[in-house]
């Protein structure tokens, strides 16, 4: 029997000291996202974004959320409370276009193995290019660093409609990421544990694993500004990125993957901070040797974690190394990649 829910699809944007992103973007949020409940989740803003929203949007369902767990723990918080059929995680940094919804929506009516999806992100700045965070779906190689269609490393492709058609992706970015409510919680939602970054590539595998699709879908495109919560070249940020890596991989990798991979980490993390630390970026280094130190100290929790868990290879992870394929062998467009070289 299908379960009844009192909303079809509820457009769920996690604010923390947004106010400015708010007052930006989410007109064209209310504006253009036909079928579905806007709603914004509070992460105890410092700032008088609530007081904005009160104020401003009186008739959009405002969630304050106790404390600010991050994005990870704050949506979990948030979704908790919201009965839909779909969620969509949607940044406050983000302008949406006509018609952003229902392409993806009526795509995950007709698929029910479809767990999670994407639309095109691209960059609010550079409107041609595609964005960081997403372009046109994620992928991760097989020592676990990601890239896009459209993105590989910080090289961004321009838009030439080169990846429109629908495609099968490893993870759908967390900027604008429509799940099915069903699926995230069945998998357990978000890792509380990841605070922020990654998450969303850790919940992919995840579904994944679980039997669900994960896609990306060129009918609906957002713009995307990207870093609103950290720059680019915050060292918080590069711990939490190499932290989570790590966390993620030692969660969902198969047994006999473990060691390999870890080893070849080991060297690869070694030469990353070496080239920060020539570079003047001491911190950075120091971020990526205290991501390494939390690996080591938490081991028991990530263990608990894999317990109990059916840890099997799943399709569209890049059987290669994308750091020399970029950094060796000047590789810097996605379409350079050969499709037999990804798992099936």
């Amino acid at each position: 029997m299908n379960q009844s829910y009192s909303i079809k699809v509820a457009v769920v944007i996690l604010n923390w000291n947004g106010k400015k992103f708010l007052e930006k973007f989410l007109p064209s949020v209310v504006k253009y996202s036909h079928g579905a409940e806007v709603i914004i989740a509070d992460n105890q803003s410092s700032d008088d974004s609530v007081d904005f929203l009160k104020t401003h949007y009186p008739q959009l369902r405002l969630i304050q959320n106790p404390k600010n767990n991050g994005y990870a723990g704050g949506y979990n918080e948030a979704l908790a409370h919201i009965d839909a059929e779909y969620f969509i995680l949607l940044n406050s940094d983000i302008e949406v276009t006509d018609n952003w919804v229902m392409p993806i929506i009526n795509r995950m009516d007709e698929d029910p193995t479809i767990g999670a999806a994407q639309p095109k992100l691209r960059s609010y700045f550079q409107q041609e290019e595609f964005e960081y965070a997403g372009a046109m779906g994620g992928y991760i190689d097989k020592y676990g660093y990601p890239f896009c269609a459209g993105r590989i490393f910080a090289n961004l492709e321009v838009d030439r409609g080169q990846y429109d058609q629908e495609r099968e992706v490893f993870w759908a970015s967390g900027a604008a990421m429509f799940v099915r409510s069903s699926a995230f919680r069945e998998v357990g939602g978000l890792d509380n544990d990841f605070f922020a970054h990654m998450e969303e590539i850790d919940f992919c595998w995840r579904l994944k694993l679980a039997g669900y699709k994960v896609m990306a879908y060129p009918q609906s495109t957002v713009f995307h500004v990207g870093g609103g919560t950290l720059p680019k070249n915050s060292s918080r940020k590069t711990y939490l990125n190499f932290r989570n890596n790590f966390s993620l991989l030692f969660k969902n990798l198969p047994a006999h993957r473990l060691t390999k991979v870890f080893i070849a980490r080991l060297f690869l993390d070694g030469v990353a901070g070496l080239r920060f630390l020539t570079e003047g970026h001491y911190q950075d280094t120091w971020a990526v040797i205290r991501a390494h130190i939390y690996f080591y100290t938490h081991i028991h929790q990530l263990l608990r974690k894999r317990k109990n868990r059916k840890l099997i290879p799943v399709s569209n992870i890049y059987q290669k190394n994308i750091v020399f394929k970029h950094f060796l062998s000047k590789l810097d467009q996605f379409s350079q990649l050969d499709e037999s070289d990804f798992s099936k």
